[in-house]
C-alpha cells in the first residue's frame, strides 16, 4: 500500500464526486491563458510604451 497525503485523497475524492470538474477547469484556462498572440500587435504595444518617471506622484 502506497502513501497518499490527505490533500491527494481529497483531490481524488473531489474528482470522483465531480467528474466534470477537470473539463471545466480546462475550459476556464482556455479562456484566460491558452491564447495565440499577434506578434506584430505585441511589437506595437512595446514601441508605444511610455517610460515611467522615477517618482510618479511628483507633478513636474
Amino acid at each position: 500500500m502506497k502513501y497518499e497525503s490527505e490533500v491527494t485523497q481529497f483531490l481524488t475524492q473531489l474528482k470522483d464526486e465531480r467528474p466534470h470538474l477537470e473539463r471545466e477547469q480546462q475550459k476556464g484556462r482556455s479562456l484566460l491563458w491558452d491564447k495565440q498572440l499577434d506578434r506584430t500587435l505585441q511589437e506595437g504595444f512595446k514601441k508605444a510604451k511610455v517610460p515611467q518617471k522615477p517618482y510618479v506622484y511628483q507633478s513636474k
